[in-house]
């Protein structure tokens, strides 16, 4: 099993993972490009990827196309002459062009006898009615707030356009949204889809900016890798990687080769919490699970072990003494002595997953190598003192933040999660929205222990927990379908695993 925590760089050269690029960077990229001489022909790639997700969303009828006067803009004129040369009636509204290739490609759709119109609000009004499809090249990735009347005035049509019945594609990103911060603070375009170049963009991924984007297409275009991976604030992963990580376990196997972890968390009112983390450690392929508490906790899976000590912390030197574990899972409704426990853990240096109660700020800089702190927005938010919406709004940045306050890595969690650590940053896959209910967090914090315990290091044991718990929370929903509760997602867990094994053969 590996020892070492990957690389960003590295993980960003490995085949299937993509990159997430800020404007800046993306803007970069696109410099070097130009200086080899190469932005032409990935412009011409980008406009036929377009083009194509515009025959699929709208196999027959009239496309609009609309053309800022940018590089995005360019794009839109280059899938013109694609879906042209197809046969589909175009028309194209264009902006006047500022970027050298985007007035190159306005003479070269004009030499096939397809003239743009001017781009205005009443055109747009016009053209939109009874268009089976509108295209959103209007702004691109180096917009930056406030919009221009002008542009909002333009934003506004092609919403209600839609609103009619037109469908829309947009380009990159819905024009009107920034596309670093994951916020929607003023009009945007509304997308059905976008089709993003090169690499995501955190506003495709979090918060209340990703929905304007509808379904999201990644067009990598032939970039290479070595040019992108500098520029590069985050990655994400394919579940081959993933699935390669994951434990084998030998034949000779026992229970007490296969993990011993502790899970210590519970007190009234909150005993199911250290129950639900066992589940999630013994579905992962934890060998033995013990639950410690001072509570009584119900015994709803015999196959968990339960010890019950009469307080915290005073139980502490004995259970260390009595011989530590492979891997323990700290804070599930532990209640008030949960910093004072976790601080005490933190000093066995044994992996381990902090969660929900043991989430203390003072605990800053207390974490080691081997563990992996999992908060959601909320708690992170009182862990960096500030607000929750500043969280949410930058995942990345916060995520970040909290690693470098705390040490070790860091699990923020949310649709989709952030893993951090001292080498890199990766947006997780996947997941359901149905998993948006109690107990989640401590189901994910027993798979990742029982990943410690297995052997791996705490970023690949937090990188293959978090996708395996939201593969897992996608099995779960499509059996249920709807109101998912953590013990069905900790039942796929066996299943999910060999989905992602599958891929990493």
């Amino acid at each position: 099993m590996p020892a070492d925590p990957p690389a960003l760089d590295t993980l960003l050269l490995t085949p299937g993972a993509e990159a997430v690029l800020l404007p800046d960077g993306a803007g970069r990229v696109d410099a070097q490009l130009d200086r080899a001489g190469l932005l032409d022909l990935t412009m011409e790639e980008a406009g036929r990827a377009v083009a194509t997700a515009a025959q699929r969303l709208a196999p027959s009828g009239r496309v609009v196309l609309l053309a800022g006067g940018g590089a995005n803009g360019g794009d839109a004129l280059v899938a013109a002459r694609h879906l042209s040369v197809a046969g589909r009636d175009v028309q194209v509204l264009a902006a006047p062009a500022k970027h050298p290739l985007t007035r190159l490609n306005r003479r070269r759709l004009k030499a096939m006898g397809v003239s743009p119109q001017v781009l205005s609000p009443a055109r747009l009004r016009a053209g939109a009615r009874g268009a089976a499809l509108l295209v959103d090249g209007l702004l691109g990735t180096g917009f930056g707030a406030p919009l221009r009347p002008a542009m909002e005035a333009l934003i506004a049509e092609v919403n209600a356009a839609r609103a009619q019945g037109a469908p829309v594609l947009a380009i990159d990103v819905p024009s009107g949204l920034e596309a670093g911060p994951a916020r929607a603070a003023g009009p945007a375009v509304q997308a059905d889809a976008t089709v993003t170049l090169m690499g995501w963009k955190p506003a495709l991924l979090f918060g209340e900016a990703a929905p304007r984007a509808g379904a999201v297409d990644l067009t990598l275009l032939s970039v290479p890798r070595a040019w992108v991976a500098p520029e590069a604030v985050a990655a994400r992963l394919p579940d081959a990687l993933i699935g390669s990580w994951l434990p084998e376990r030998q034949a000779n196997a026992h229970k007490g080769t296969a993990g011993r972890v502790w899970v210590l968390g519970g007190h009234p009112g909150t005993a199911g919490a250290p129950v639900l983390a066992g589940m999630g450690a013994l579905r992962t392929g934890a060998g033995l699970v013990t639950l410690h508490s001072p509570a009584e906790l119900p015994l709803l899976h015999p196959e968990l072990m339960v010890r019950r000590h009469p307080s915290w912390p005073e139980a502490l030197p004995a259970l260390a003494a009595s011989g530590l574990p492979d891997a323990l899972t700290v804070g599930m409704g532990l209640g008030p002595e949960a910093a004072e426990v976790a601080r005490a853990v933190l000093d066995w240096q044994v992996p381990t997953v902090l969660d929900a109660d043991a989430l203390q700020p003072h605990l800053a800089g207390a974490g080691h190598d081997r563990c992996v702190w999992t908060p959601h927005p909320g708690e992170a938010a009182r862990l960096l003192d500030v607000p929750t919406a500043q969280v949410t709004v930058d995942p990345l940045v916060s995520a970040r933040a909290l690693q470098a306050r705390l040490g070790g890595v860091v699990v923020l969690k949310g649709g989709p999660s952030v893993v951090a650590w001292s080498g890199g940053l990766v947006v997780a896959r996947g997941g359901h929205p149905g998993m948006a209910t109690a107990g989640m967090g401590d189901t994910l914090a027993g798979v990742i222990a029982a990943l410690l315990g297995q052997g791996l290091d705490a970023a690949r044991a937090a990188l293959c927990g978090v996708r395996l718990h939201a593969r897992a929370g996608e099995r779960a929903a499509a059996r249920h379908h709807y109101g998912l509760v953590a013990g069905d997602v900790a039942e796929e867990l066996g299943g999910a695993w060999l989905d992602l094994r599958a891929t990493g053969r």
